[in-house]
C-alpha cells in the first residue's frame, strides 16, 4: 500500500532543464576522476581494462540513469530515492534508506569530497596538506559549513554556485584533454602507454574493487531526483536531466583517463594520488600543475555544494511522511528552503570530517549507497506489475533489460566486497540495519511520527 507521498509544492519549483543537467554534471564530476585513477590502477595494472571499467561504469550507471527517468517522472517528488523505495516497497526499506543516508551515507561523501577539496587547496597555495593535518581538517569543516549556509539562503544561489563552477571545472578538463592530445607528442606522450601493461594477471576480484573506485566517480547521477519536488515540469526536465547530464560525464571520464594514459605510465599513475596535476605538470611545468590544483579545488567544491543543495531533501521528505522528525520538515519562511535539514546533514558532516579519513569515508559511501539505488530501480518491476494505472510520461526504454543491467552489477559488487573485504563492508551493513529496531520501536506503532 501506497504511504502519501510529500506535499510536492511546498518547496516552489524553480529550477530549469538546463540548471537541472548542471545539476547532475556538477555533483557527480567531483574528486573520483581526479582520486581513483591512482587507486584504480593498483588493482588493475592495465590501461585497456581499467578504459573498460569506466566504459562499463558509464554503462552500469546509464541503465540506472533511463531507469530513474521512469521514476523521476512519475513520481516526481522531493526526496528521489526516498520516495521511489517508499511507492515501491514500503515505509521500512524507505526509513533504512534515510536512516543510512543521515548515519552513514550523505555526511560520509560530503566529507570525504570536502578533504579532497582541502587538500587541493592547500596544494595550490603550496602547503603540504599532511604536514598540516589539522590545518586540512579545519578548512573542510568550513567549506562544508560554507555550503549549507549558501543553500540556506536559497535554492537558486546554491544552483548558481554549482553552475558556475561546473562550467569552471568543465572547461578545466576540457582543456587537459586538448593540451594532452595537441601538445603530449612534443613532451614524451606516447600512445603504446594506453597499451602497456605489468603482464600480471588481474583476478577477478580487484575488478570489483576497482569497479568500486568507478562508481564512487560516477555517484551523484540521481542525486537531481532528491530535489524533484523543486524541478520545472519536472515529468518532461527530471529523465532529460538525469539522461543527458549521464551521457556527458561518461564521455568526459573516457576521454579524461585516455589523456592521462597518453601523457603517463601506468606505473607513473599508480603512484600519483593527483594525476591531473601531474599530466599538467609534464606538460606546462609547475605553473600548469597548480592551476589544475586550482581547478579541481572548484569541482571538488562544486560537488560537495551541490550534494549539499539536494541530499537534505530526503530527511525533508521523511519527516513530512511522519517517519523522522516533525522539526526537519521545517521550511524557512524567507528563503523557502529547508534549512533545518540542510544544516543537520552539514553538522554530522563536520563532525564526521573531522573524526575519520578520506578512505574510510569513501569506502563507507559507496558500499551504504549503492544497494538501495539498485533497490530503487528494482522498484520498476513491482510498480508496474501493481499499479499499471500509475501515468508514465517517460518509460524506460529497453525494458526489462535495462534495469537489471543495473541491479545485478551492484549486487555482485556488494558480494565481492563481502568476500574481498568482509570486516568493513559488514561494519557498513550491520550499522545500516540497526535502523531497522529504530524504524519498529518508534515508527512502526506511531505513523504520525515524532511531534
Amino acid at each position: 500500500m501506497s504511504i502519501t507521498a510529500a506535499a510536492p509544492d511546498r518547496l516552489p519549483r524553480t529550477l530549469g532543464l538546463w540548471a537541472s543537467v548542471s545539476l547532475v554534471i556538477g555533483i557527480t564530476i567531483g574528486s573520483g576522476i581526479f582520486r581513483s585513477p591512482a587507486d584504480i590502477a593498483q588493482k588493475v595494472p592495465s590501461p585497456l581494462l581499467i578504459l573498460g571499467l569506466w566504459a562499463a561504469g558509464g554503462v552500469i550507471t546509464l541503465c540506472g540513469a533511463l531507469s530513474l527517468g521512469e521514476l523521476a517522472a512519475a513520481l516526481p517528488q522531493t526526496g528521489g530515492f526516498y520516495a521511489y523505495l517508499r511507492e515501491g516497497w514500503g515505509p521500512l526499506p524507505a526509513f533504512l534508506f534515510g536512516w543510512s543516508e543521515l548515519v552513514l551515507i550523505q555526511a560520509s561523501g560530503l566529507g570525504g569530497i570536502a578533504v579532497a577539496f582541502s587538500d587541493y587547496f592547500l596544494q595550490t597555495f603550496g602547503v603540504d596538506p599532511v604536514a598540516h593535518p589539522v590545518v586540512e581538517r579545519s578548512l573542510s569543516a568550513g567549506a562544508i559549513a560554507f555550503a549549507a549556509g549558501a543553500n540556506v539562503l536559497g535554492v537558486n544561489l546554491g544552483a548558481a554556485i554549482v553552475g558556475v563552477s561546473t562550467t569552471i571545472k568543465f572547461s578545466a578538463l576540457v582543456a587537459l584533454v586538448a593540451s594532452s592530445l595537441i601538445l603530449g607528442g612534443a613532451h614524451g606522450a606516447s600512445l603504446s602507454y594506453l597499451t602497456t601493461s605489468s603482464g600480471a594477471p588481474v583476478a577477478v576480484g580487484s575488478l570489483g574493487l576497482a569497479l568500486v573506485n568507478v562508481l564512487w566517480a560516477y555517484d551523484g547521477f540521481g542525486d537531481l531526483s532528491f530535489a524533484g519536488g523543486e524541478v520545472k515540469d519536472p515529468q518532461k526536465n527530471l529523465p532529460r536531466a538525469v539522461i543527458l547530464g549521464t551521457l556527458v560525464i561518461i564521455a568526459t571520464y573516457l576521454l579524461t583517463n585516455v589523456a592521462y594514459f597518453y601523457v603517463i605510465p601506468i606505473e607513473v599513475i599508480s603512484r600519483s594520488p593527483i594525476v591531473a596535476a601531474d599530466v599538467m605538470m609534464a606538460l606546462c611545468g609547475r605553473v600548469g600543475g597548480i592551476l589544475v590544483s586550482f581547478f579541481v579545488m572548484i569541482s571538488t567544491f562544486s560537488s560537495f555544494s551541490g550534494s549539499m543543495l539536494t541530499a537534505p531533501r530526503i530527511f525533508f521528505a521523511m519527516a513530512d511522511d511522519g517517519l523522522f522528525f516533525r522539526s526537519i520538515a521545517s521550511v524557512h519562511p524567507r528563503y523557502k528552503t529547508p534549512y533545518v535539514a540542510i544544516l543537520m546533514v552539514g553538522l554530522v558532516g563536520i563532525a564526521l570530517v573531522l573524526s575519520r579519513s578520506f578512505d574510510a569515508l569513501v569506502s563507507t559511501f559507496i558500499l551504504g549507497s549503492w544497494p538501495f539505488y539498485a533497490l530503487s530501480v528494482a522498484a520498476i518491476y513491482r510498480l508496474r506489475r501493481l499499479r499499471p494505472e500509475m501515468p508514465r510520461p517517460y518509460k524506460v526504454v529497453g525494458y526489462p533489460i535495462v534495469p537489471a543491467v543495473f541491479i545485478l552489477p551492484v549486487g555482485w559488487l556488494v558480494i565481492n566486497a563481502l568476500i574481498s573485504e568482509p570486516i568493513s563492508t559488514g561494519i557498513t551493513l550491520a550499522v545500516i540495519l540497526t535502523g531497522v529496531p529504530v524504524y519498529f520501536t518508534f515508527f512502526m506503532s506511531d505513523r504520525d511520527g515524532f511531534r
